[in-house]
């Protein structure tokens, strides 16, 4: 089951043409990865003082299907492909809000790919056994 967090489109988030912006999606997702995280009891600032790492973004492949516009509200899940030792893998999708979940309508899709890595030196390490505990409740 994938986790939903709703946002709302504003003029900021819209180009010249009325339409969100294309790389808008991104922020979108990481939005929405990170309430993922956080109702799983994940918190990314937390992790970095506490565990001395951190979830980077590796790779990210999206296709754009429908756009959004103004005033637009958008439902943008996350849901959880796979987790090893080092990264995870999470499929994501836009879609516009409908009456039903049955009524949304498709706009974005993507897959990102995250790494753990050292929070001080960059460097890939092993996500810690409890956090790799909560992704697979």
């Amino acid at each position: 089951m994938a986790f939903e967090f709703p946002i709302r489109i504003y003029w900021e988030d819209t180009d010249a043409g009325g339409i969100v912006f294309y790389a808008n999606y991104l922020k979108f997702f990481e939005r929405a990865r990170t309430e993922w995280l956080r109702a799983l009891g994940i918190h990314q600032r937390q992790l970095r003082e506490q565990c001395g790492g951190m979830f980077v973004v590796a790779d990210a492949g999206l296709k754009y299907l429908r756009p959004a516009r103004l005033d637009d509200e958008l439902i943008v899940t996350a849901r959880l492909q796979e987790a090893g030792r080092a990264g995870m893998v999470l499929a994501q999708q836009a879609f516009l809000a409908g009456a039903t979940p049955a009524d949304r309508t498709l706009l974005c899709e993507g897959r990102i790919r995250a790494g753990w890595v050292d929070a001080q030196t960059m460097k890939p390490a092993r996500i810690p056994s409890d956090i790799l505990q909560k992704l697979h409740p």
